[in-house]
């Protein structure tokens, strides 16, 4: 059993002291997943991959959370969530009307160079929603694939699901989304 495997599946019983061994070996994975997340958001996105890894991972062994991991891709998937559930609310709070929600923001050099393109969270969360009320395993592998940034072995082995039919449902669910999405069969 890996440490980070030993360290899941004590972290209810051995308190703080557990969760700050987990912390450093964790740390460098979930900056790569925050980062590569962020960098499929739209131009003008504020949340820092830091800010993400660090609500995502306080969201998942702070002190009033009391969950167990079954092992460190439960964890991971877990991870993918939270990070899920974070820029769905950051990206609520900005379209909120208190906040000026219908305003947009434009950096004038990044008006400039800024492709266009980038994923609405907020849609997307949706259309996922969307997915998992028709197939949850489904949506499980987008989550794992798009948030967690796994391969797709990695995903089948979490879903436990052969990588063939992982990548059928990968195949089905892309299709779903575009659809739901409106950017039209893959």
């Amino acid at each position: 059993m890996n440490e980070i495997t030993r360290i899941l599946s004590t972290l209810e019983d051995g308190g703080p002291l557990e969760s700050e061994r987990l912390l450093p070996l964790v740390y460098d994975e979930l900056r790569k997943l925050a980062a590569a997340r962020l960098k499929q958001e739209k131009p003008g996105q504020t949340l820092q991959a830091t800010a993400l890894v660090h609500e995502a991972y306080l969201r998942l062994v702070g002190p009033e959370e009391s969950q167990r991991w079954a092992n460190r891709a439960h964890f991971f998937a877990a991870a993918a969530e939270a990070m899920r559930r974070i820029l769905v609310e950051e990206a609520r709070r900005k379209r909120s009307q208190k906040r000026g929600g219908s305003l947009e923001r434009h950096d004038f050099e990044e008006a400039q160079l800024a492709a266009p393109g980038g994923v609405d969270v907020l849609e997307l969360n949706e259309a996922l929603d969307r997915l998992a009320a028709r197939d949850l395993e489904a949506a499980q592998l987008v989550q794992l694939r798009f948030f967690a940034g796994m391969t797709m072995q990695e995903a089948a082995r979490a879903l436990d699901l052969s990588e063939r039919t992982a990548e059928r449902v990968w195949a089905y669910a892309r299709s779903f989304l575009r659809i739901e999405i409106g950017c039209g069969p893959a």
